[in-house]
Order: structure tokens, then C-alpha cells, then sequence
């Protein structure tokens, strides 16, 4: 078979990485510089790397509205879930000037990824069994859990078990809104988490339910506002979605992750974004399903 010889990135872009911090004052972000270590490495002609490389390019779908993880800034999409996604690019030869960000809220990451309109989602994204039916997963790479967003002088609830019977939002086509239907709370579903708040601010919803990163990533962007209550009642973790039955770029997006996680750039993502709000918890192991 007929091999491409195609640039490797060793998890390091060419030059200086600026990795800047989602919330709060960006004049305390850290800037993180990685050492180019460029190698040749051979892609299998025909493989989903192999395109993506020859073509220059990729579209990666994430959040546009979830600081921390990502949000659409003045220069772009930043957060968390934007830097895993600049990894990866980089390991394919990709500089970030030429990854097409496209929007995904948590109702078209699915049909997004089938209708081949990205090439992965990497957008705080759960993975399920009832997904894997339909997109293959990479990672875990993060692991999340479901919490609660309550006013900041709101001391009466503190558990999902207070949530029961009460109207509480979050967004449709997501595991968190499939969780609250289960514990008996009354669902009230929109399209992105910050259409959640104005609901809470006037007292249509008791509280916001997603995942705890998320929630805390909107504390910060409304500090005073707002709180965490309780601990996360679920297990989240998070994937990067990508094209059913492509397991040759499942693998290597796993063996990219990997390596992020002994060379430090994925500490490094963090810490530039969402560790400048949350601690640093060491990665989940990948699952090679």
C-alpha cells in the first residue's frame, strides 16, 4: 500500500503556543512555549490522517458559549476543549490558523459528525453507549460529573434530591437533561447552557444542571452571581468525537492523547484555561474499545 511521508508536530507547535485563559481577567493568563520537535512519520495512504495532513485543514466542531472549555473570544474559540483540539491539528502537520472551529451545541454533535460537516467534536461531549451506536469515541480525556448552578444566596439546595419536582433547566440533546428527567426534577431545555441563566436570574428555574465544569466556568464568567451546590452526582466522560468504525484514527488520536499526557502539553492546556479556575486532576486512562 502506498504510504504518505507527512510532518509530525510531537504535540508541540511550531513556534510559541499561546494558550490564554477563558475567564476572568486575561491579563494573568499564562502563555505556554513548547519547543518544536518535528519528525517524519508515515500515515497509511487513504487514512483519515493522511487526508487531513494532505489537505492542510481540519473542522473541528466545539462550544462556543462554555468558558473554560470553549467559548468564542474576541480572537476566536479558546478554553480547554480548543487546545486538545490545536494537539491534535499540530500532530498532523495543521497550524491552528487553518482549523475551521464550527459551533456545537449538544444537539447536532451527533448528526454534525455523520453528515461529515467536522472532522471530530471536541465540545465537553459525554461519552455513552447510546452515542457509540452512531460516532466512535477517542479518549476520555477528561473526567466531568453532573452538579448544580444555583443563585449565589440560595442555601436550600444542596443535592440533586432537592431538585425533584422543581423546574430546573439545561439544554437539549445532552445526558445532564436526560438525568433530571430520571430523578424526577421538571426539565426546562433551551440550546446553549448561558440561555440557562437569565431563567435562573428571574426565578423561571430553581437551578441550571450540567456538568460541574461547565457550571463553574459560568460562576466565574458571572462572579457574584452565582454558585456550585453540592457534589457531582454523575460520571461524565469526556470524548472527541469523530466518524463511526474509523478506528485508525480513533487509535491514533489515543496514542496523541497519551503522549500529551507524559510530555506536559496537556497539563500546560489546562493550566492556561480551565486550571486557572479548577485544579488539575490527572487524565483518565483512554479506552481502546
Amino acid at each position: 500500500m502506498k504510504r504518505s511521508r507527512l510532518p509530525l508536530i510531537a504535540l508541540a507547535m511550531t513556534g510559541a503556543l499561546a494558550l490564554t485563559a477563558c475567564a476572568g481577567d486575561t491579563s494573568d493568563a499564562e502563555d505556554t512555549t513548547v519547543e518544536a520537535d518535528t519528525e517524519m512519520v508515515e500515515f497509511e495512504e487513504g487514512t483519515t490522517m493522511a487526508d487531513l495532513s494532505e489537505a492542510g485543514t481540519i473542522t473541528i466542531g466545539t462550544k462556543f458559549d462554555q468558558p473554560l472549555f470553549g467559548l468564542n473570544g474576541l480572537d476566536g474559540p479558546e478554553g480547554f476543549d480548543v487546545e486538545m483540539g490545536k494537539i491534535i491539528a499540530a500532530n498532523l502537520g495543521i497550524d491552528e490558523e487553518n482549523i475551521e472551529w464550527v459551533e456545537a451545541v449538544s444537539a447536532n454533535r451527533e448528526p454534525f459528525i455523520e453528515n461529515g460537516e467536522v472532522d471530530i467534536v471536541i465540545a465537553t461531549y459525554t461519552i455513552n453507549d447510546s452515542r457509540k451506536e452512531v460516532v466512535s469515541f477517542a479518549g476520555p480525556y477528561y473526567m466531568a460529573g453532573q452538579s448544580i448552578l444555583v443563585l449565589a444566596d440560595n442555601d436550600d439546595i444542596t443535592s440533586e434530591e432537592d431538585l425533584v419536582g422543581q423546574p430546573v433547566c439545561s439544554v437539549t440533546g445532552s445526558t445532564p437533561a436526560e438525568k433530571l428527567a430520571e430523578i424526577g426534577a421538571e426539565p426546562v431545555l433551551t440550546d446553549t447552557y448561558t440561555n440557562c441563566l437569565e431563567p435562573l436570574r428571574n426565578g423561571a428555574v430553581v437551578a441550571v444542571s450540567t456538568d460541574n465544569v461547565i457550571l463553574a466556568g459560568l460562576a466565574a464568567q458571572n462572579e457574584g452571581e452565582f454558585k456550585v451546590a453540592g457534589e457531582p452526582f454523575t460520571d461524565e466522560p469526556y470524548g472527541i468525537g469523530l466518524a463511526l468504525d474509523d478506528t485508525e484514527f480513533r487509535m491514533w488520536i489515543n496514542d496523541v492523547l497519551e503522549a500529551s499526557y507524559a510530555d506536559g502539553s496537556y497539563e500546560a492546556a489546562w493550566d492556561a484555561t480551565a486550571g486557572t479556575v479548577l485544579p488539575f486532576i490527572e487524565p483518565p486512562a483512554v479506552d481502546r474499545y
